[in-house]
């Protein structure tokens, strides 16, 4: 098989846009187009260096000036529930998740639309339309699964209400959650954080090490949440994975 390294691609550079993590600061992204026989490996291999997917394009930050925006992932094997995750665990035992295909659905885009007003009302994801979010979800170079969450209901009944949803790519070494919405009006389930919970049993079960959390930014207290989930690496400056909080100024 062909190796491939980022040098062999071709990127391009979006322009300045205010960055939505860290104020009065400005993002821009590297990116490159995911297609052809061998989108899949070149997904892969981007992954392992910083890369996020959003439909057919890998991207990742390219900030001048800035480098806060760092790749994280949980150490699947070794991380342990602390208190608060037991408690979110036990809290939500009555929902059960389900692989379905990556097609887009009106449930789905109800509760996506609910979760954007809710959360991120001003965001530049609030104005789309069930056809771009069919895009989000079905345009997909890659192995996809979206991941619906429901209330557990007796053997024979109707599946409950949709929650949540979880849409993810399968890596060889992990899984990659792309993105993940959920029903706003009920914080005592603490949902964000129960399906990172049921994601890391996901790839535990299927013997992958990782669980790709997209970027966590130090000084945000949007990305705050990701660094409960220890033992958690970021890569570095240097595009090494290490430790969190051995990356981190001061530490030893």
């Amino acid at each position: 098989m062909t190796e491939h390294s980022p040098s062999d691609l071709q990127f391009y550079l979006t322009a300045d846009t205010a960055c939505p993590y860290l104020p009065d600061k400005y993002e821009r992204k590297l990116f490159t187009h995911l297609a052809g026989k061998r989108a899949a490996d070149l997904h892969n291999m981007l992954s392992a260096h910083g890369f996020r997917r959003s439909q057919n394009i890998a991207y990742r930050p390219a900030c001048e000036g800035c480098q806060a925006c760092q790749s994280a992932r949980v150490l699947v094997d070794r991380f342990e529930r602390n208190a608060n995750q037991r408690r979110i665990w036990r809290k939500n035992l009555d929902i059960v998740s389900t692989d379905v295909f990556p097609q887009a659905t009106q449930e789905q885009y109800l509760l996506f639309k609910q979760y954007l007003k809710e959360r991120h009302e001003n965001g530049g994801m609030s104005e789309m339309s069930h056809l771009d979010y069919e895009f989000m979800v079905e345009d997909t170079p890659v192995r996809s699964v979206v991941v619906e969450y429901r209330e557990r209901k007796p053997l024979g009944e109707n599946p409950g209400p949709l929650l949540a949803v979880a849409l993810t790519d399968i890596l060889p070494d992990g899984i990659s959650m792309v993105y993940s919405f959920f029903d706003s009006d009920l914080p005592k389930r603490s949902l964000g954080k129960f399906m990172v919970l049921d994601q890391i049993e996901r790839a535990r079960a299927a013997g992958l090490p990782y669980l790709y959390l997209g970027y966590w930014v130090k000084n945000s207290p949007k990305m705050a949440y990701k660094s409960s989930f220890k033992p958690l690496e970021v890569l570095g400056n240097r595009d090494q994975w290490q430790l969190l909080d051995d990356a981190q100024p001061g530490s030893k």
